[in-house]
């Protein structure tokens, strides 16, 4: 599976632009709803799609992908059917890489091993699983990698020298890169910052470096872009679909569309951010 996501990075870099990553949570606000923006994001320009599992007790997440996990688990969402909405999505795209981001807890609980191998059948790519550090990899990176299934890890500012080859130990996939210290959602700070550590985090590794939280326009798509690898798109992303519900939080004629219009002007962004071939 892992052949899925190289070979979209490498198609990428040909090119010479960076990839696209949309973010938006499984479920919300309804299977069938959710499943409809899945299928749209790439027509709409997205390259990868990270598929939101909903868990009660998001410790990274932001007011909004909260709201819209609490709205996902209130429709009744799981992380079955969130593998499920995986498998209807392969129904019609074999070729987008699907990441499922999320927590351990729900994965735990489902069973590592009958999991990853449903994951595999389902046509998942990588995982992003924000509360295993380095240290726990036995728990479920390492199944997973031998399962070809991507193990993506998160670096961020406060990521030393010291701790880094720690870090992008056994990753795979591309490299996570969360531009601030803080939650999701958070404002976007300084571009010419985030170059410098994307260099230095491709210093230490050949896998592609994506960079998200706090990217809200097209424009902060575009300059991360410059620099980076990947732009990754989530609470924007979410807002969207939150602000398109009605009073009861139900889905609209608008909330599918409103999202692919969203995604179509963030495509336009990173497609302006031409990469600069590293000689």
């Amino acid at each position: 599976m892992t052949a899925r996501m190289d070979k979209k990075f490498a198609e990428l870099k040909a090119a010479g632009r960076p990839a696209l990553v949309t973010y938006f949570m499984g479920g919300d606000p309804d299977y069938e709803t959710s499943l409809e923006i899945m299928k749209a994001l790439p027509a709409s320009g997205a390259d990868v799609i990270e598929l939101g599992a909903p868990f009660s007790d998001p410790m990274a997440d932001g007011p909004a992908i909260q709201l819209a996990g609490q709205r996902s688990l209130k429709g009744g969402h799981s992380l079955a059917k969130t593998l499920q909405m995986a498998r209807d999505f392969r129904k019609g795209d074999d070729t987008t890489p699907i990441v499922i981001m999320g927590y351990y807890n729900p994965i735990y609980v489902y069973g590592v091993d009958r999991f990853l191998d449903e994951a595999l059948e389902a046509g998942i790519d990588g995982l992003i699983i924000v509360d295993l550090p380095a240290e726990m990899d036995d728990e479920l990176c390492i199944p997973a990698r031998s399962r070809d299934i991507n193990f993506i890890r998160l670096t961020t500012p406060t990521t030393d020298a010291k701790r880094l080859p720690k870090v992008l130990d056994n990753t795979s996939g591309f490299v996570y890169y969360v531009s601030m210290t803080g939650i999701t959602g958070s404002a976007l700070p300084d571009t010419t910052k985030i170059a410098d550590a994307v260099n230095r985090i491709k210093a230490s590794t050949d896998l592609p470096v994506c960079v998200g939280f706090g990217v809200k326009t097209a424009e902060h798509a575009r300059l991360i872009g410059a620099s980076a690898d990947g732009v990754v798109v989530g609470t924007a992303i979410v807002n969207q679909v939150a602000t398109s519900l009605d009073k009861d939080g139900q889905a609209t004629a608008d909330t599918v569309q409103s999202v692919a219009t969203f995604v179509r002007g963030l495509a336009t962004g990173v497609r302006s951010a031409r990469l600069v071939a590293a000689e």
